[in-house]
């Protein structure tokens, strides 16, 4: 049984990744998925990493959905603007969308993540800015009238539990990343409480440490790491538990680890098994 049959996602940063693993549970749960990114095919990809929206989109109807491809920067406005002025002529509404969009880690490496942040260029801090935070607002500023439509729409962030609990930074954190990634949960509880009263949803979605393309070529996993991380469809199993629960209005506001929803609405990664979170 198709859970989302009928159901219009946009699923941004979705050419690999988290957002490629959400966007494939979704067309196996027969929604239409709109597929989002940078990296179209015949193009160049991200850092050369594999996967355009293209063959993403192409596997979300293999799959069992409706995978529409869509070149979008969301770091540009206009271009946000015109993804769902599409989504509008196209559908009528919006049922789900999933900020996923993050590069942060373009041209990063292992090594310098850890640099104190006068030792790192402040274009990285712009970099972690503009498709951090100010994608996911932006994003999400230009889909709520389409979402206002739906019987029950929901956001999705993605992200990481900096600060969700305290204001001190987890040790170990560097100052660009924690400051942004504090800023995206902050974002998630105020879209929360703004748009309570138009019965949509909002929830931040703790990523555990998955098997990315990314990870697996620059930073791979020792043997016995390897066991502790997750596939990219573990987050999609996430979003379609969110998605599908006809009462998500209760869990609006919260921050919650995958590992925790899998426990709570019993599912699993595709190996069987419940990876631990970050």
């Amino acid at each position: 049984m198709q859970h989302l049959k009928g159901k219009i996602a946009v699923v941004t940063g979705a050419s690999r990744g988290a957002g490629r693993g959400i966007a494939l549970v979704l067309g196996e749960e027969g929604a239409t998925v709109y597929v989002t990114g940078r990296s179209v095919q015949g193009g160049p990809t991200t850092d050369d990493l594999p996967g355009t929206v293209d063959q993403t989109a192409k596997e979300v109807t293999l799959r069992g959905g409706e995978g529409i491809p869509v070149h979008c920067d969301h770091t540009v406005e206009a271009e946000i603007k015109t993804l769902f002025e599409r989504v509008k002529q196209e559908q009528g509404r919006l049922d789900l969308l999933v900020n996923n969009v993050w590069g942060g880690y373009e041209q990063y490496t292992h090594e310098s993540f850890g640099q104190r942040f006068w030792e790192q260029p402040l274009s990285r801090w712009s970099k972690m800015v503009s498709t951090g935070i100010w994608a996911t607002v932006a994003t999400t500023y230009f889909a709520v009238r389409l979402l206002m439509r739906s019987e029950r729409g929901l956001v999705v962030n993605t992200g990481f539990r900096a600060g969700w609990d305290d204001w001190e930074s987890p040790k170990g954190l560097p100052l660009f990343y924690d400051v942004q990634k504090v800023a995206s949960n902050r974002a998630t509880l105020g879209m929360a409480e703004e748009l309570k009263e138009q019965n949509i949803a909002v929830v931040g979605l703790g990523l555990p440490w998955m098997r990315t393309e990314r990870m697996m070529r620059d930073t791979p996993p020792s043997e016995q790491d390897l066991a502790k991380t997750a596939s990219i469809f573990f987050a999609g199993r996430a979003v379609v538990a969110l998605a599908s629960d006809s009462d998500i209005l209760r869990k609006s506001r919260d921050f919650i680890p995958i590992e925790e929803l899998s426990q709570e609405y019993d599912f699993t990664d595709i190996d069987g098994t419940k990876p631990a979170p970050l």
